[in-house]
């Protein structure tokens, strides 16, 4: 059986920034012999979902912008920077740039955590869509919302490091 340091390690980063996640998971019996991409994801969205609102609010607080000053500045996790390099987001054009800017900063304001969507197979007029339109959410819809997206990023991460389903 995987240890527990070995687990956090390896699936730690699955909810950005937040390595609570993998640790409780491990601690509650959640992780058995079979780390498969069903059982761990499983896991640790039992945990996640049991997580006191403020831990939940955390982790969508611990997700960059996109297109954000982080990436800007070099300063996303690896698998962020190549989301978001999937969806073409670092190759906006100045305009485009701007107006995630411009809905950043508003839906931030609105929200208290940034838009968060998981990019894989989106594009970024797709991304650009999804913004405008979830920007006119209320709060309680679009933390529901965001934390899903939280949970299937956690899956397409997975995925990558078990390949077998």
């Amino acid at each position: 059986m995987i240890s527990r340091d070995e687990f956090v390690s390896r699936f730690g980063g699955v909810f950005e920034h937040s390595p609570f996640i993998a640790g409780r998971a491990y601690d509650d019996g959640f992780v058995g012999d079979e780390l498969t991409v069903d059982r761990v994801h499983t896991a640790l969205v039992a945990i996640f979902r049991a997580a006191s609102p403020e831990e939940r609010l955390g982790v969508l607080r611990a997700h960059p912008d996109l297109a954000g000053r982080l990436a800007i500045a070099g300063e996303l996790t690896e698998d962020s920077k190549q989301e978001q390099a999937g969806a073409g987001l670092d190759r906006l054009s100045a305009d485009e740039h701007a107006r995630f800017t411009t809905l950043n900063t508003a839906y931030v304001e609105k929200f208290g955590f940034p838009f968060i969507i998981a990019v894989k197979g989106l594009n970024k007029d797709d991304i650009l869509a999804a913004f405008e339109t979830r920007i006119d959410n209320s709060r309680d819809e679009e933390f529901a919302t965001a934390t899903a997206q939280v949970e299937r990023i956690a899956l397409l991460r997975l995925t990558a490091l078990l390949p077998e389903r």
